[in-house]
Order: structure tokens, then C-alpha cells, then sequence
């Protein structure tokens, strides 16, 4: 099995509080990759850094990521995933952020756990493996 990266643990990296080595080391054979709309956050944060010194820090972070970490599309399998996952969310009156639902569905599809600092949404997501780091 291999782990789905969320934003929240790359976040944290990057704010030098979570070593992710450290953190996914009992992971360290398996394969990592984030998917699409975690790419789209990363970069979000570089157009909203506070000042120049920051986006370049953040940017450059950024970029080696994106260089080594492969990045997951969301394809057709994972939208019939998702939509199945947010009905059924829905019909229990559950709701979790759009994008943690994208990358839950994402980790599904791809039979992957997700690792993540978010301890609320992601385990509302049935048959997702999630390691809150």
C-alpha cells in the first residue's frame, strides 16, 4: 500500500515543525505521491505568501516536491469514487472539505492511505486508511 501526502503534513514540513522523513519512515519502502488538488494548494500558498523572501522560500520548497513526489489526476475511477463517497456522506448529513474528499477519493482509487494532521475529516471517509502524523 502506498500513502497519499495531504497538504497539512507538507505544510508543516515546509514550517520546518514535522520532519517527513521522520514522520513516514515506517512507510519508507512504499511508494508517496500526492494528488492533483494538493499540488493546487501548495501553489495557492506561493501566490499568497506575505512577502517576496517568503514566496521564494515557499516556492522553491514547492518545486522540489513537485519534482520528486509523483502527482495523482483525478480521472473518471476517482470521480465515480468521489461521487459515491459524498452521497453517501451526504446521506448521513456528514460533510468534509471539498478538496479532503478529492484526495480521500484519490487514496481510494488508488488503494492508498492518506497521511495527513487533520484528525477530523479524513476518518469520516469509509474505507479510507488514514495515519494522522
Amino acid at each position: 500500500m502506498g500513502t497519499l501526502i495531504d497538504s497539512s503534513v507538507l505544510v508543516a514540513a515546509e514550517r520546518l515543525t514535522l520532519d517527513l522523513d521522520t514522520a513516514l519512515g515506517a512507510h519508507a519502502q512504499e511508494p508517496v505521491g500526492i494528488a492533483t488538488i494538493t499540488a493546487s494548494e501548495l501553489l495557492h500558498g506561493v501566490h499568497r505568501a506575505a512577502n517576496n523572501a517568503q514566496r521564494r522560500r515557499r516556492e522553491t520548497f514547492v518545486e522540489r516536491l513537485l519534482a520528486v513526489l509523483p502527482v495523482f489526476p483525478f480521472d473518471l475511477d476517482t470521480a465515480r469514487i468521489h461521487a459515491s463517497l459524498w452521497a453517501g456522506l451526504a446521506s448521513k448529513g456528514a460533510t468534509i472539505g471539498s478538496h479532503d474528499l478529492l484526495i480521500g477519493a484519490t487514496a481510494i482509487a488508488l488503494g492508498y492511505r492518506v497521511a495527513t494532521r487533520d484528525r477530523r475529516s479524513f476518518a469520516k471517509i469509509p474505507g479510507l486508511e488514514v495515519v494522522v502524523l
